[in-house]
């Protein structure tokens, strides 16, 4: 049995390295997404703190539209941090394409004007991270980069596993390190070691990225079934008042903290207010309960408190801070940030032992 799980364990991590350490490369730096962003172009991710309050909405969306006739707003990042930015995503009418801009939304600047998805470098690593850049690269298999994003993520929850039941005695050596002047008993030994501390967060990692992956697999494969609906059009009414919404959402829900706007960017849609309710465990998502309304009044629809779900969806709500790590601030992006860096290394240690033993070079045993 031992043997048949070293069998699964090092073919299925060489079948996987090259999309892994790309996806694991990728998902690491994006533990720092924000900071990284503040970092390059500090002019338009992030403010200075301000002590003023947020223009009206109502004041900022009339500034956009008036700025960009070419394009209708598709949905909105709100923050209220004084540090973030807001970020806004447009449709190009005329076609079915996102755009992005960045907002001060204490001072109505316009910080950008709109570009592509993946015009920035995290927004284009974020994108390799979770496709490879395939869907565009192949257009005959546009899920492509999905499908193997869905197979690595499932990939790594198996080695994970399969290298904790190989190790079954690992907690008895969670801090011991010995070295020694060999390279390959040294590879196994820091291999074993950087696995034992990285395999609880990559599995984490692995299984909420199977399920991202998957739920982008059937969204894309609605929209291939059913065609992307072109944007010719305002789909909301221009008379909304959308002060009004967010103060009523704080109404409907109590607690409720809006984070997120998504406008009707189909016929179909309503008008959905995201947000965070108090509450909850510290692996709640701040998009976890939603308040919907009529895109032609503005009437309220119903309500989505994930206080009142049952555990399975609070289960799932929770995939999005653990996947990247946000849910204790820098604390769990640290820990996240040193795991990725530990399954990096375990790609090199990994194929290095593979490589000695099938040479018979190997002496351990």
């Amino acid at each position: 049995m031992r043997k048949k799980l070293f069998l699964i364990h090092s073919y299925l991590a060489l079948f996987i390295m090259v999309p892994l350490l790309l996806i694991t490369l990728t998902g690491t730096l994006l533990v720092f997404k924000f900071e990284i962003d503040a970092l390059l172009m500090p002019q338009v991710a992030s403010l200075d703190q301000h002590e003023n309050n947020r223009i009206e909405l109502n004041a900022l969306i009339k500034s956009i539209n008036q700025k960009f006739p070419e394009y209708e707003l598709g949905s909105w990042e709100l923050f209220d941090d004084g540090y973030e930015a807001d970020r806004v995503y447009l449709i190009k009418k005329g076609t079915h394409l996102w755009y992005k801009i960045f907002l001060d939304p204490y001072s109505g600047v316009i910080l950008s004007q709109p570009v592509h998805l993946n015009h920035y470098m995290t927004d284009w690593l974020l994108e390799l991270h979770y496709t490879l850049l395939l869907n565009d690269t192949f257009k005959k298999s546009p899920l492509l980069g999905l499908w193997i994003g869905l197979i690595t993520a499932l990939a790594l929850c198996v080695t994970g596993i399969t290298g904790l039941i190989l190790y079954k005695r690992f907690w008895l050596r969670f801090f011991t390190l010995k070295w020694d002047k060999k390279l390959m008993v040294m590879m196994h030994r820091l291999h074993r070691f950087i696995g034992i501390w990285t395999s609880p967060v990559l599995i984490l990692v692995g299984l909420t990225g199977f399920y991202f992956n998957l739920m982008a697999y059937l969204e894309e494969s609605k929209e291939q079934e059913e065609g992307e609906y072109v944007m010719q059009e305002r789909l909301y009414n221009e008379k909304i008042n959308f002060d009004h919404l967010l103060d009523n959402s704080r109404q409907e829900i109590k607690g409720f903290r809006p984070t997120y706007l998504l406008f009707p960017y189909n016929p179909k849609g309503a008008i959905v207010i995201y947000g965070e309710v108090p509450g909850m465990n510290p692996l709640a998502s701040v998009y976890g309960s939603t308040v919907s309304y009529n895109r032609s009044d503005g009437k309220h629809i119903d309500n989505y408190d994930i206080r009142e779900a049952d555990f399975l969806m609070q289960l799932v709500d929770s995939f999005r801070e653990l996947h990247f790590g946000n849910f204790a601030g820098l604390t769990s992006k640290i820990i996240w940030f040193v795991s990725g860096l530990g399954l990096l290394l375990l790609g090199i240690t990994g194929p290095y032992m593979w490589f000695r033993r099938k040479s018979k070079y190997s002496g351990i045993k």
